[in-house]
């Protein structure tokens, strides 16, 4: 075995490698070169030098939040208060509001601002137990404003981040369609690539966004430039957007409420994630569940995020995304939990590096102060988190 760096033990491990949480009880877990090179029973765990005692907390996997929006200017506090008063998303998309007030406020900010309220936002998840996080464009919806938000993602610090090409956002309103759509696929993404800025590309297929063709394009682009695609699909309706999105081989299909039998059986073949975003079903007052009984009899793997954004979920906690998940989508806590470690993973193409306990995998740990793993998502507001790990090292 190679030299242990730390050797964390009295923990109890939800190793989310295993059935159920894939739970150890009285567990030690050792890390060398900022890797887990052992996992199991205290008593038979390697000895040596350098241990830390976790006096009983569980420790799982880094959370990872695989869907958010954290780079944006502004808030849309006033378009929430008209929702409230009965006002459809849709009807403030259509009169100018929605995506495109962020935009406004996206390209009014400065590199600094949005980096200082993107961190402010960052750190709140942290404090919930994420170590990795997806951080997508689409609030500029312009060459400049684009490359300016994936560059300020990079910069954030406290939490490994993966950058995603949201250009098929919304559509602004001082470019012609056939125009804009051409420019983000054969030159804003092809740029954003050359210079490194883009780890899987994004769309919004949906009545109010962008439609098959136009999604097609991008994907073609995207593939052609050896980068992996995911997709918002069939918030508002079924508009194939996971059949289409399993079609391309999508890490995930996000959102999924309308999904049908047809998109559910693509995605099984496909081994597409279903990324389930409780927050803007909340937020939005939505009444149309996804099909998840149908994606557990086709053994399509769920995931959980909060989708932070301005506008359908401002939604700054993990913890209450899979208590939503449970609560209003049917998810058990064991199924949350494997939403936000395991599953997460997979929808950013990082399963044989993080998201379970296992030899080999990153050193992404997270230790909570609780009594057994459900208490991650029965809580409502009380972060339990101690200690965070991110490649073996304490942050």
């Amino acid at each position: 075995m190679t030299a242990i760096d730390l050797l964390l033990t009295d923990c109890n491990v939800a190793t989310m490698d295993g059935p159920g949480v894939g739970e150890i009880t009285d567990a030690a877990i050792a890390i060398a070169q900022g890797r887990i090179v052992w996992v199991g029973p205290r008593r038979d765990a390697p000895q040596v030098a350098t241990t830390e005692r976790l006096d009983g907390q569980w420790v799982t996997p880094g959370l990872i939040d695989c869907h958010t929006h954290l780079v944006f200017g502004g808030t849309r506090v006033g378009e929430w208060e008209a929702r409230l008063d009965g006002e459809s998303y849709e009807s403030i998309a259509k009169r100018g509001g929605g995506i495109r007030s962020t935009v406004a406020a996206t390209r009014a900010a400065s590199d600094d601002e949005l980096r200082s309220s993107a961190q402010t936002r960052l750190d709140a998840l942290i404090a919930g137990g994420v170590t990795t996080v997806e951080i997508k464009s689409g609030y500029g919806l312009d060459h400049t404003t684009e490359l300016r938000m994936l560059r300020v993602a990079g910069e954030l610090q406290g939490a490994r981040v993966v950058r995603s090409f949201l250009g098929l956002h919304a559509l602004p309103p001082d470019v012609a369609r056939e125009t804009y759509v051409r420019d983000m696929v054969e030159i804003v993404l092809p740029a954003a690539h050359a210079e490194g800025l883009v780890d899987q590309v994004d769309a919004f297929l949906e009545t109010i966004a962008f439609n098959t063709d136009e999604v097609t394009a991008l994907f073609r682009k995207a593939k052609a430039l050896g980068l992996p695609v995911k997709l918002h699909a069939d918030q508002l309706s079924d508009g194939k957007g996971a059949a289409l999105a399993a079609s391309f081989g999508a890490l995930s299909a996000d959102h999924v409420e309308h999904t049908g039998a047809d998109g559910v059986a693509a995605m099984a073949r496909s081994g597409t994630v279903a990324v389930l975003l409780p927050g803007a079903f909340h937020t939005l007052r939505e009444t149309k569940l996804p099909p998840i009984d149908e994606f557990r009899r086709a053994k399509v793997a769920m995931a959980v995020a909060t989708d932070c954004n301005p506008g359908s979920s401002p939604m700054l906690s993990l913890p209450l995304a899979m208590n939503f998940a449970c609560v209003r989508f049917g998810l058990t806590p064991s199924e949350a939990l494997a939403g936000v470690t395991r599953n997460a993973a997979a929808a950013l193409g990082m399963a044989h590096e993080i998201g379970t306990i296992a030899a080999g995998k990153r050193a992404d740990l997270v230790a909570w102060e609780i009594d057994r793993p459900a208490e991650l998502a029965y809580w409502l507001g009380l972060t339990r988190a101690t200690r965070r790990w991110i490649g073996g090292t304490a942050t």
